[in-house]
């Protein structure tokens, strides 16, 4: 053997900024329960979300038969009775419109009326408007005015980014709300949509979005996609704008890329295909819906956007079915994995990962009651 200490050691030196680089860039998945979609509603109506479960239920009675297999009927109305909305957020960007500011601040103050009245569902934000110049200090204001009236933990959505300089400009914000109410450094942490092709694809032909996610040092917590805004600004006929469209599958494959190891979470957008008018028309939605979910989880999206009361019930039994389908075959193969046991699958460390970050999902979101592992032990793989 030829190589001494010292070659270990300058080999060592050499790759050190690389070795920080890495541990900072791609630190692993986030721990801690993802939610399975985000329902935003208009600000001025933020009261209503409190309805939402009982008015999934009525749609289900009031449009038999069921929109997915009887078995998971039980699990999916328990759901609705008890946690029909994972992650809120309140919104005062598109859905809400442009106000007169009394009308905006008006609306912020009412919002934390309605969430410190409880109960609220497990996870919490709100939209703003963009950075644009047009939205800039409206969005300034609605950020400190919320912030000034409610400190407990809440995600902040930043729509229409278009490019790093926005981002950054997001981080120094932060920064200065945090000093000015007295919070721990990195307390306040944001949510990114990619609305516009240049949020994925830069001028000089680099993939934007990875550079959003260097940008934002540690504070982006997801990547929202936006069926809509995007496939809009990408040339798509209205009648051909979809999640399953090639724009947004190209689209969401960047994402997926520039995120994957970073920590920082996807979502998904949503269908404005409603289930509402004739039974019909409902079960049509209802189809859509179910398919455009299993279809989102099977790409490794794990959470997505949902519009409308009647799409709760096909949420969670798309992703119930998903969970349920699959949970023997992962739990074998991890198991055989752990025990060195051969079988026809020949499986990686990262496949194991994988296999127990799925498994992790299914208990978090109440699809499984029993993985064949502890959680302790699946968080032990990851």
């Amino acid at each position: 053997m030829r190589l001494s200490d010292e070659d270990y050691a300058a080999l060592d030196d050499r790759l050190a900024a690389h070795d920080r680089f890495l541990a900072t860039r791609y630190p692993g998945e986030r721990t801690g329960r993802q939610p399975v979609h985000t329902v935003y509603i208009p600000a001025d109506r933020i009261g209503g979300f409190r309805q939402w479960g009982a008015q999934a239920l009525a749609a289900l009675d009031e449009c038999p038969p069921l929109p997915f297999p009887a078995a998971l009927a039980d699990r999916v109305r328990a759901k609705l009775a008890t946690e029909p909305i994972e992650d809120l957020r309140i919104d005062f960007e598109d859905g809400y419109g442009v106000r007169d500011d009394d009308q905006e601040d008006a609306a912020v103050k009412a919002a934390v009326a309605v969430l410190a009245e409880g109960p609220r569902p497990p996870f919490v934000g709100i939209r703003i408007k963009s950075l644009e110049a047009a939205t800039r200090h409206r969005c300034l204001r609605t950020l400190d005015l919320f912030l000034s009236l409610h400190q407990e933990p809440f995600t902040v959505t930043l729509p229409k980014v278009s490019g790093p300089d926005q981002v950054t400009a997001m981080v120094a914000l932060c920064e200065t709300l945090e000093r000015g109410y007295g919070l721990a450094a990195g307390t306040l942490t944001f949510e990114i949509q990619i609305e516009l092709p240049s949020a994925v694809l830069g001028a000089d032909g680099t993939a934007t979005v990875a550079r959003l996610i260097t940008a934002a040092g540690g504070r982006c917590t997801g990547l929202h996609y936006g069926t809509y805004d995007y496939s809009a600004a990408a040339g798509v006929a209205a009648a051909y704008q979809a999640m399953d469209h090639p724009v947004a599958d190209y689209a969401k494959a960047v994402i997926q890329a520039a995120a994957a190891g970073t920590g920082v979470r996807l979502s998904d957008g949503s269908t404005n295909i409603l289930p509402v008018g004739s039974d019909v028309a409902v079960h049509d939605a209802w189809a859509l819906h179910h398919r455009l979910v299993r279809r989102s989880l099977e790409r490794g999206f794990y959470q997505g956007w949902d519009l409308h009361p009647a799409q709760l019930p096909t949420r969670f039994a798309a992703t119930y079915a998903f969970f349920a389908d699959g949970v023997d075959a992962a739990s074998i193969r991890l198991r055989r994995y752990l025990d060195r046991q051969s079988g026809g699958i020949l499986d990686e460390p990262a496949t194991a990962r994988a296999l127990a970050g799925y498994l992790l999902r299914g208990l978090d979101c109440g699809a499984l009651d029993d993985a064949g592992f502890t959680r302790e032990e699946l968080t032990a793989l990851l």
